[in-house]
């Protein structure tokens, strides 16, 4: 986010997919141990996540990789109109921040966070 300067979806047309393909395929090459994509369509997440060999974790890009992860802030709705269109918040369906934790984390094991409104398609 800070280097793009915003939440700039990556690998939307053809020639980026491929690009960022690569970049990850080059990445696990030179002995990186996982790979966070963030902001990624759903299906060249899927594409890469099947591809490595490494563990894919998304953050934006679909429950079609091998993990997720969410920023605390994020999940906990207190970023407040600079908060991410794929980001969720747990803390809103009431308890402490104990609890909105634990729903983020039955959420993503049982498919139901990410959902499509939190997704690139």
């Amino acid at each position: 986010m800070n280097i793009f300067g915003g939440y700039k979806i990556q690998g939307r047309d053809a020639a980026g997919a491929d690009q960022l393909l690569a970049d990850a395929r080059a990445l696990e090459q030179a002995g990186a141990q996982l790979l966070v994509l963030e902001c990624v369509p759903v299906a060249l997440a899927e594409r890469v996540t099947h591809e490595l060999n490494i563990p894919v974790i998304g953050i934006g890009a679909g429950a079609v990789t091998d993990g997720q992860i969410l920023v605390m802030q994020d999940a906990l709705g207190i970023t407040g109109d600079s908060a991410p269109s794929f980001a969720k918040d747990f803390l809103a369906a009431g308890g402490d921040i104990a609890a909105a934790v634990r729903r983020y984390v039955q959420e993503v094991e049982t498919g139901q966070f990410p959902a499509a409104e939190h997704s690139f398609h």
